[in-house]
């Protein structure tokens, strides 16, 4: 499992490397994120659900059951909205709204 950058995608707001665990994620000079070994990521999906403009993906290897699938987070207000790319191109959302989430 690890994360993956999208380049083109990042706006270089530093959001990722803010809330990276393992301080894996830099800037790079044209202040583009990036990571060095994708393989030292622990998984977290902390910088996933920070990035507003979402340029990180997280990759589900089939370690995990994805079966190269990539999943990406996107938020509204206290609406979370995480998306599953499968590698046959369909995708599944699954929507969070977080001012639910201790309702019960």
């Amino acid at each position: 499992m690890s994360i993956r950058i999208k380049q083109d995608k990042c706006i270089g707001c530093k959001s990722c490397v803010e809330v990276c665990p393992g301080n894996l994620i830099k800037l790079a000079s044209d202040k583009r994120a990036f990571i060095k070994h994708e393989r030292d990521c622990w998984g977290c999906t902390s910088c996933v659900k920070a990035c507003p403009a979402q340029a990180i993906s997280f990759f589900l290897g089939a370690d995990i059951g994805g079966r190269g699938a990539e999943l990406t987070v996107s938020t509204k207000g206290s609406v979370r909205t995480w998306t599953v790319r499968k590698s046959d191109g369909s995708l599944q959302e699954i929507v969070v709204d977080g001012s639910q989430s201790n309702k019960y």
